[in-house]
């Protein structure tokens, strides 16, 4: 029996991350604009190649950490891309990431010297390649598992109000929810910790700060409960 696969083509892996963050107003993409070739002086997601005796998380990982210079944030895979000519190059195919960034945490000078910006997803330029179908799917993955996991938290400072909370969850949706019904539902949730400070920053300076009650949330994450249905039907906007 042969040790080796009979298969002479040769065909890389790429892996790229589409990286959301929010500035308490918009939902963000974190974009390069590229100078380097092909496609020099366009924007694209942040990507890489696979190490041999890499696994693909751990690819996916190193490549936001290059980025970002963070650890641990939130990390999915979404699905793979492999039409045959997506990269006039060579044949490539691309199993795609998404992630969820606290903006703040961020390390400037990573993003920086990979000549990256934040850009809102209204002000979204054209990207390279397919990368623009493949931030379309992690937006539609994104809103439904917001729907059924409060994982859009992960996009939050550790202290937060509910104002902030909802401003987020309009700009996921790309829509205005009721703010006396957010609250209450979010509430309900009981993921919110008060910290009995107040923010400094709001217009009134009443509004509470609160933290992540991270043993509830994970319970959350683990399908024990189930988030805001509701939000679900609006994945589609």
């Amino acid at each position: 029996m042969s040790s080796a696969y009979q298969h002479n083509t040769r065909i890389l892996v790429a892996l790229d991350c589409i990286i959301f963050g929010f500035d308490g107003e918009t939902l963000k993409l974190l974009l390069i604009k590229r100078n380097f070739e092909p496609q020099f002086g366009n924007w694209s997601l942040m990507g890489g190649f696979l190490n041999e005796g890499e696994d693909l998380e751990h690819a996916a990982s190193r490549i936001l950490y290059n980025l970002t210079g963070l650890h641990n944030n939130y990390l999915e895979q979404l699905q793979t891309f492999g039409t045959v000519h997506r990269d006039p190059v060579e044949r490539t195919i691309s199993v795609v990431y998404y992630s969820l960034v606290n903006i703040a945490d961020q390390d400037v000078s990573a993003i920086q010297a990979h000549n990256a910006s934040w850009i809102s997803l209204d002000n979204k330029p054209p990207l390279i390649f397919d990368h623009d179908q493949m931030v379309i799917a992690a937006l539609q993955r994104l809103r439904y598992k917001a729907a059924l996991h409060p994982i859009g938290f992960e996009l939050l400072p550790e202290k937060f109000t509910v104002p902030q909370l909802q401003k987020l969850y309009e700009a996921i949706y790309n829509t205005q929810l009721d703010r006396r019904n957010f609250s209450r539902k979010i509430m309900a949730t009981d993921l919110l910790l008060s910290t009995g400070e107040k923010d400094t920053n709001s217009v009134t300076k009443k509004a509470q700060l609160y933290t992540l009650n991270t043993e509830k949330y994970q319970k959350y994450l683990d399908g024990y409960y189930t988030f805001l249905p509701e939000l679900a039907e609006l994945t589609a906007q």
